[in-house]
């Protein structure tokens, strides 16, 4: 490597963690955000960087506006996917995307808000994104999108309107969904129907991806019965499972494991004491970072 693409790998790599958590928060896929900062690399490698006043303005531009592309392409071929589509969980203890020394660094990390997320147009979940994560003002957005202040001061407005409406589902304390989440497992490991009902809301829905490649329901459970049995069915008595605990996207989680190997990713969000969401993934090409 030169002396230059040194020099100018060594400014991209000063920024990394933020840029990694930027790119992922945008298109909620690691794999996605890795590839998006090294194509944000090949083109700070090529720009007259004496002429960037501010690296990490420049670098948040090119991989705000590359995740965006790519995320406009996904959607474009959504419809092919197999099931629902969550996001790509990621281990947070240590985090690769900085500190997350806040509840709301951590909620903007969570699978919860990342699938609600997934509902906004991407104009609108690159404002929110930016606004509320990263606390950037609406001129310097403006400038990253070619929009107008007031446009994206509008699209800030739509986003997060559309996120409280479904939020309102996911209010629990990291204690909370911690404690909710062992008495789902436990109840789920000894098939407690009745335990396992209590334990969930009555419009619970639970999410299962298994993108085609792996066993999972290809449609969304709903409510606390169907939910009950569904978890019973699969984790209860008779079945081998191991269970790790760890946190995933700065929450509580689990990673089972199959007798024959197949690996499943669980997270919930909760509110007023009962589970609302579950979010199992099992597409084995979004867990490999899950060790």
């Amino acid at each position: 490597m030169t002396t230059e693409a040194t020099q100018a790998a060594g400014a991209l790599q000063a920024h990394r963690p933020m840029l990694l958590g930027l790119a992922y928060r945008l298109l909620g896929s690691r794999h996605d955000a890795e590839d998006v900062l090294q194509e944000a690399y090949l083109r700070w490698l090529g720009v007259d960087r004496s002429t960037v006043a501010e690296p990490r303005r420049y670098l948040s531009r090119v991989v705000t506006r590359l995740a965006l592309d790519r995320l406009r392409a996904r959607q474009a071929t959504r419809e092919t996917y197999v099931g629902p589509w969550l996001p790509e969980p990621v281990p947070t203890e240590p985090s690769p995307f900085g500190p997350l020394d806040t509840a709301e660094l951590r909620d903007s990390l969570s699978a919860a808000l990342l699938h609600v997320l997934e509902r906004l147009t991407p104009p609108e979940r690159a404002v929110y994104v930016l606004h509320t994560a990263f606390e950037l003002p609406y001129a310097e957005i403006a400038e990253i999108l070619d929009r107008t202040p007031e446009d994206c001061r509008q699209l800030h407005h739509r986003a997060t309107a559309r996120v409280r409406q479904e939020r309102r589902r996911f209010t629990a304390s990291r204690s909370e969904r911690e404690r909710l989440l062992e008495a789902f497992l436990a109840a789920a490991r000894n098939g407690d129907l009745a335990t396992l009902t209590g334990l969930v809301a009555a419009d619970a829905t639970a999410w299962n991806d298994g993108g085609g490649r792996a066993q999972a329901a290809r449609n969304p459970i709903a409510g606390a019965d169907r939910i009950a049995r569904f978890f019973a069915g699969i984790y209860g008595t008779g079945r081998i499972w191991a269970v790790r605990r760890l946190e995933l996207n700065g929450e509580p989680a689990a990673l089972l494991t199959r007798a024959n190997g197949d690996r499943y990713t669980l997270t919930v969000a909760a509110a007023d004491g009962r589970i609302t969401e579950i979010y199992v993934v099992g597409n084995p090409a979004k867990l490999p970072p899950v060790d």
